[in-house]
C-alpha cells in the first residue's frame, strides 16, 4: 500500500496529518481491501462487535476549533478535538451543547479523551435529550472521507430543509462504519441562568414513571426526568426532575410542579447545586451501574411506561440492577455476564413494547457471538447494506462493528 510521505505511521496505527492524507490512506486501503478501525480518543472502543481490522486510522492529529460564532450559536471542530475543549470554549461564553453529552469512561472502564468525532459517530445524548433533542438534532454539518477516499461535505452553518440523502443525520450514530469524520458542526444554546432539581422519595418504579410522565406532560419544560430505585442514590427510591431557565421562571415552575405532583408525595428541592449537578452527571454517565465491573450492561430505549414491565420480565436473570432516564424511555440494565448476557430474555421482554436494546458493556467473546445492537428487520437490513455499499463499496470501515457482514 502506498502511503503519503508525511503520514505518521506506527503499525498498525495510521495518523494522517490532514484530510488529504486521510483520503489517500483510505483510497489505498480500499484498493487493497484492507479493513480499518477508526479511533478518536478510544473511550467507546469496546462497544459493539469486535472489529477484525488490519490497521487503525486515528483522528489524533485532526484537532482544533475551525469555526465559532457565539452570536450565531454555531461551533465547528475537527474530529479529533477533545470534547472537553469544546465544552470549555462554550462555557467561557455562557453556552453549551444542548444534548448533554455523556462520558462513557467510568461505565466502560476506558481511558483517553472523548472527541468530537466520537461523539458524533455514536450519537450519545444525556438527560436533556427529552427537551433539547439528540446529538444528531444539533449536528448541522459534517466533513468526512468515504470508502472511495473522497472528501465529502454535507450541511453547513445553518439548519435548513434539504432534498436527497441527509448525510449529517446518516453519519450520526453510524459508529464509524460509513466513513472517517474529519469535522463536525453543531448548533449550541445558551446555558441556563439557574437549575433546580425536585425529588420525590419512596415511589415504586411504576408510580415513579407515572410521576415523571405527569411532569413531562405539563407545560413546565422539564430538562431531566429520571427514576432511581432504592439503593442506587440513597436508601430509598428517588424520582428526580430538573427545571432550568431564568430564575423567576424556575421558581414559578417549581411551585407549579409541586402542586401538580402532590398526589405522588411531597416533592423536595435539592438546594445544594453541586449535589444536584453530581446526581445528574451520574445519571448521564450511568455511573450507578459501573460496579460490579464484571456485570454486562444494556441500554434499552422503549415506551416510557413499559420500562417497569420489562425489568420485571428479566428479573430471573439474577442480580439485575437498573434505573430509568428520559421519563422512563431509557432503561439502563446491569446483569450477570453469563451465557448470552441476557440477550434473548431482554429482547423477548422488549419485543411487545417496541424499541431497541444495545449491549453496552460485555466481554469481547460475548459481543462477537451476540448482536450487541438491536437486530434489524429484513427490509431495514437491506437498506443498511445498500447504504454501506454506496458509501463504502469495499467495506473497509469498521467491518461488522454494528452488524455482521456490513
Amino acid at each position: 500500500m502506498t502511503l503519503p510521505r508525511s503520514a505518521t505511521i506506527s503499525e498498525p496505527v495510521f495518523t494522517p496529518e490532514n484530510e488529504e492524507e486521510a483520503a489517500a490512506l483510505v483510497a489505498a486501503c480500499a484498493a487493497a481491501s484492507r479493513p480499518l478501525a477508526i479511533r478518536g480518543g478510544g473511550t467507546k472502543a469496546a462497544v459493539g462487535r469486535p472489529v477484525n481490522a488490519e490497521a487503525t486510522l486515528s483522528t489524533q492529529a485532526f484537532t482544533g476549533i475551525t469555526l465559532y460564532e457565539p452570536a450565531e450559536l454555531v461551533i465547528a471542530a475537527r474530529a479529533g478535538t477533545p470534547l472537553a475543549e469544546i465544552e470549555r470554549t462554550l462555557a467561557d461564553r455562557g453556552q453549551m451543547l444542548p444534548f448533554e453529552p455523556a462520558d462513557a469512561r467510568v461505565l466502560l472502564g476506558s481511558q483517553g479523551e472523548a472527541t468530537v468525532g466520537g461523539l458524533a459517530a455514536t450519537n450519545l445524548s444525556g438527560p436533556r435529550r427529552i427537551m433539547a433533542g439528540a446529538c444528531r438534532d444539533a449536528m448541522i454539518g459534517v466533513r468526512f472521507v468515504n470508502g472511495r477516499g473522497e472528501v465529502v461535505k454535507s450541511g453547513g452553518r445553518v439548519m435548513k430543509n434539504v432534498t436527497g440523502l441527509d448525510l449529517v443525520k446518516l453519519a450520526a450514530g453510524s459508529w464509524g462504519t460509513l466513513g472517517l469524520l474529519t469535522e463536525v458542526t453543531f448548533k449550541v444554546q445558551p446555558k441556563a441562568e439557574r437549575s433546580a432539581t425536585l425529588v420525590i422519595d419512596g415511589l415504586d418504579d411504576t408510580r415513579g414513571i407515572d410521576a415523571l410522565n405527569a411532569a413531562l406532560g405539563s407545560p413546565f419544560e422539564i430538562t431531566g426526568a429520571a427514576h432511581l430505585p432504592a439503593g442506587l442514590a440513597g436508601e430509598r427510591a428517588r424520582t428526580i426532575l430538573r427545571i432550568e431557565g431564568f430564575s423567576p421562571s424556575v421558581d414559578y415552575r417549581v411551585g407549579e410542579l409541586r402542586h401538580l405532583l402532590a398526589a405522588y408525595g411531597p416533592a423536595e428541592r435539592i438546594v445544594d447545586a453541586a449535589e444536584a449537578r453530581r446526581l445528574w452527571q451520574d445519571v448521564r454517565d450511568a455511573r450507578f451501574l459501573a460496579e460490579p465491573r464484571e456485570h454486562a450492561v444494556w441500554r434499552l430505549s422503549t415506551m416510557p411506561t413499559a420500562g417497569p414491565r420489562i425489568v420485571a420480565a428479566v428479573a430471573g436473570l439474577g442480580d439485575v440492577r437498573f434505573f430509568y432516564d428520559w421519563g422512563g424511555g431509557l432503561v439502563w440494565l446491569s446483569v450477570p455476564a453469563e451465557g448470552d448476557c441476557g440477550a434473548a430474555t431482554i429482547r423477548e421482554a422488549l419485543a411487545p413494547h417496541g424499541g431497541h436494546a444495545t449491549l453496552w458493556r460485555a466481554p469481547a467473546d460475548v459481543r462477537a457471538a451476540v448482536q450487541p445492537f438491536q437486530p434489524l428487520a429484513e427490509p431495514l437490513m437491506r437498506v443498511s447494506e445498500g447504504v454501506k455499499r454506496a458509501v463504502d463499496p469495499a467495506g473497509i470501515f469498521e467491518p461488522g462493528r454494528m452488524y455482521a457482514g456490513i
